[in-house]
């Protein structure tokens, strides 16, 4: 039976909150983005199209799903302010995590992901933090607004732990001298072929518990044309895959948020995408044993 608000389309029955490994956290917030607008409705399109994801997985030769994955109702703030967002957001989670859990966050805009962080940080005082993106998101604010999309990672890095940046095309002239300053470690799109050049000093840089915070935007436009902010060029979908199996193999990933997809009316393969970088992202992360090694073809 599907439930098309269901991550998967699983039954509800089989997958409560109490039973399950995973919790999907769908955030349709969206009240800072600066050019393209329809984030708020990427979480309902990534679960209507995780409907239709295999769920048995050919590269870990293992049913993901199996672990129990329940998906909240779509979460939004009673005070839609950003930084009273993050906190309200942080508190959900906070909760969540509680007990043993995986809480992939479903955005919405990139300015969500702070929430989420602070509550692993809270869990997982060791916490590092993989950021993917188009974008460095480094300014301390933008249009007035120090909790804008653009500003992201400058306030999730507030929390002061370490984190690498992978992906990155479009940045500006302050986001490069406040890296330079705080010695960030910035891999750029030009730098994402060559991973055994960069990958050693990232997994270096990561400790061993790792948050994910994926914005779609770091994916080629051909692939993922729908999102707040495109830019051209991008990593590539296995380009994305073979960075988490290498830190999943690694690492222990935590916690993850997916944001900026904006769904397009017609086009269906984005939000497939999207909804399978989900699944995979899970399944790297719960079955890191049977995470195949580096360039194996798999995927």
């Amino acid at each position: 039976m599907f439930l098309s608000n269901n991550f998967l389309g699983i039954p509800e029955a089989e997958n409560t909150l109490e039973k399950s490994r995973v919790v999907v956290l769908p955030v349709p917030y969206e009240r800072t983005v600066s050019y393209g607008v329809g984030t708020r409705n990427g979480p309902g399109a990534i679960l209507e199209a995780s409907r239709y994801v295999e769920l048995y997985d050919d590269e870990l030769d293992e049913e993901v799903s199996r672990v129990g994955i329940h998906t909240l109702p779509p979460w939004l703030p009673d005070r839609m302010e950003p930084e009273a967002c993050v906190e309200a957001l942080a508190g959900v989670v906070s909760e969540l995590l509680a007990k043993p859990r995986f809480v992939l966050t479903l955005g919405g805009e990139h300015a969500i992901a702070t929430g989420p962080i602070r509550a692993h940080h809270a869990r997982y005082p060791g916490l590092s933090i993989l950021h993917f993106d188009a974008h460095g998101d480094l300014r301390d604010e933008y249009e007035g607004d120090r909790h804008s999309h653009a500003c992201a990672a400058r306030r999730f890095l507030e929390t002061g732990l370490p984190s690498v940046h992978v992906g990155i095309r479009s940045i500006s002239r302050e986001e490069v001298d406040f890296a330079k300053r705080q010695g960030l470690l910035i891999v750029s799109n030009r730098r994402l072929p060559n991973m055994d050049g960069w990958m050693p000093e990232a997994l270096a840089r990561l400790t061993d518990e790792v948050y994910v915070t994926f914005d779609v935007d770091f994916f080629d436009g051909s692939l993922v044309p729908g999102t707040g902010t495109p830019e051209p060029g991008g990593g590539t979908w296995e380009q994305a895959l073979e960075i988490l199996r290498r830190v999943a193999a690694e690492k222990t990933i935590v916690g993850a948020d997916v944001v900026e997809h904006a769904p397009l009316p017609g086009n269906r393969a984005p939000d497939f995408l999207v909804a399978k970088l989900c699944y995979k992202l899970l399944g790297y992360s719960l079955f890191p044993g049977k995470v195949p090694g580096p360039d194996s073809g798999s995927g």
